[in-house]
């Protein structure tokens, strides 16, 4: 069961993170990952003061953004990939979607929030720690490979011409089983790149960062982390 006490503790942790990196909690966003998680854990989490929840699963999400559609306040965040099919239930009940992944996506999203007249902030995914795995526009070698920055740049472009679109920065996953060394590269570059295309595009205001979860989300926020996206940190290990 979600805990009071398990919440104040993972806002403390953040707390001190942010400190640490010159920033105060204030400026972390805290999305409690409820994939996989009854109605009940997601109360108890709202009731201790949670707001924003993650959810990977297009079906899942509809299910609950109706079921708690009476807690005005809550805020969902899509963090999973997403299929063109599932566009528009995402762009019906979403707040926040972290894993903009393919152009094609936008502009689904973007038609379904042009219907709905909705405008739905995104964050477009980057791979930069080159993890097959891993979704995302490859950009684990965006400072030497210049091909890789210019196709980026392109890509935002677009994407901030797309009506209902909010552009807020970039997301990405670190390999589960890095290092801290390892961990600290990766959001350094992520935390580079976001850098040079303010740079490059001044006029796009997209500047945060969403990385980081339950194993690594202190190294995240000391990176430049802005919001971080904790699962089991606070609602225990899922059933696999």
């Amino acid at each position: 069961m979600v805990s009071f006490q398990t919440i104040q503790a993972t806002l403390a942790r953040i707390e001190q993170a942010a400190q640490r990196s010159g920033r105060t909690g204030d400026e972390i966003r805290l999305i409690a990952v409820s994939k996989q998680k009854p109605l009940a854990d997601i109360i108890n989490a709202y009731e201790a003061g949670v707001r924003h929840f993650g959810e990977n699963r297009s079906e899942e999400l509809e299910k609950k953004a109706q079921a708690l559609s009476h807690l005005s306040d809550l805020k969902w965040h899509f963090i999973g990939h997403l299929q063109s099919r599932q566009s528009k239930t995402v762009a019906q009940y979403a707040h926040y979607f972290h894993a903009l992944d393919r152009l094609k996506i936008a502009q689904s999203l973007s038609a379904k929030l042009v219907e709905q007249q909705r405008t739905l902030p995104v964050f477009i995914q980057v791979n930069v720690s080159g993890e097959e795995s891993k979704s995302g526009f490859a950009c684990q070698n965006w400072q030497q490979d210049t091909s890789q920055l210019e196709a980026l740049i392109e890509v935002i472009k677009a994407v901030h011409q797309l009506p209902q679109l909010d552009l807020l920065g970039l997301m990405t996953m670190a390999p589960f089983d890095a290092n801290e060394q390892s961990l600290r590269s990766i959001f350094k570059k992520i935390a580079a790149l976001s850098r040079c295309l303010h740079v490059r595009l001044p006029e796009i205001n997209a500047s945060q960062l969403s990385m980081g979860m339950s194993g690594d989300f202190e190294i995240a926020i000391e990176e430049g982390a802005t919001h971080v996206r904790i699962g089991s940190a606070i609602f225990g290990a899922r059933a696999t």
